[in-house]
């Protein structure tokens, strides 16, 4: 009789153990240490394939968040009639990145799914085939950094040293991603609605980060007094968003003792999301 996804899921979930949590995480580090080789093939053909059938190709990554810039300065200075300094540049700061965190999620997510085929032919650890999206997900976020540049062009006065800090941030987030990725990329092998779900959650967080608005100053968007605050606080994104606008627009260190939660949060996250990965690892080949 052949088991259910979710048959599988519950019993992968019954049987792991707090050791059995760590050999199995550890198990799957070694599986992304050892085939790098392989990592950077898939990388290449990730990088190769994306914008594929268009004329742009990668620019997209220069271009793309500079048009969604565009769309929310007018929305939010023309419509909304609210004022930021230098608001370009303010609301670049957390476009980049969070365009970084949603297509690298989306392209984990189906990268079990989307290569059933090899997974049947061939045998490898398949926990690099997520490891390598978000690999390639990184690589254009710095050929993003591009179009950050061009921006700085207007608002000179903005650029310190502290901007030499934005790959500091992108490797904190860089961690949180991966858990996400080898997590969803796990499940949605089994529950296809994961990827439908999931875009509206990203929208929905995205709004709820300090993207189009800050916590900070005398444009925060929220007292420090509101009840909401602490649950802002407890959002990833809220830490990494105002860390990427203090080191580019703000001209000052990040918020370490935030950085320093997401990462604590993002290795209990990778141990658990690895372990649930290999659980579910040899299943992958009989469901797809």
């Amino acid at each position: 009789m052949i088991a259910t996804p979710s048959e599988v899921l519950a019993s992968a979930r019954a049987r792991i153990g707090w050791r059995g949590t760590i050999g199995l995480a550890a198990q799957g580090l070694r599986d992304i240490a050892d085939r790098q080789r392989l990592i950077r093939y898939l990388v290449r053909a990730d990088m190769k394939r994306t914008h594929v059938d268009t004329a742009f190709g990668q620019l997209w990554w220069i271009l793309d968040p500079l048009l969604q810039m565009a769309v929310y300065v007018i929305l939010v200075t023309v419509i909304f009639q609210r004022k930021i300094p230098d608001y370009p540049l303010f609301l670049f700061a957390a476009i980049l990145p969070w365009k970084w965190f949603s297509t690298t999620l989306s392209d984990a997510s189906v990268s079990i799914t989307n290569r059933n085929s090899l997974i049947r032919q061939i045998q490898f650890p398949k926990v690099v085939l997520p490891v390598a999206s978000v690999t390639a997900g990184t690589v254009s976020f710095f050929i993003g950094l591009i179009a950050l540049a061009m921006v700085y062009v207007f608002y000179l006065e903005r650029l310190s040293l502290w901007v030499l800090l934005v790959p500091v941030i992108a490797a904190v987030q860089f961690m949180f991603t991966l858990a996400l990725a080898i997590f969803l990329a796990a499940v949605n092998s089994f529950f296809r609605d994961v990827q439908n779900v999931m875009r509206h959650v990203l929208r929905l967080w995205f709004y709820l980060s300090p993207a189009l608005w800050t916590l900070k100053g005398e444009h925060a968007f929220v007292s420090p007094t509101s009840w909401t605050r602490p649950f802002l606080n407890l959002n990833p994104f809220t830490h990494l968003f105002e860390s990427y606008r203090d080191v580019t627009y703000n001209q000052t260190s990040p918020e370490w003792i935030g950085l320093l939660g997401v990462v604590a949060l993002s290795i209990v996250l990778l141990v658990f999301a690895l372990a649930i990965f290999k659980r579910v690892e040899p299943a992958f080949a009989r469901i797809l």
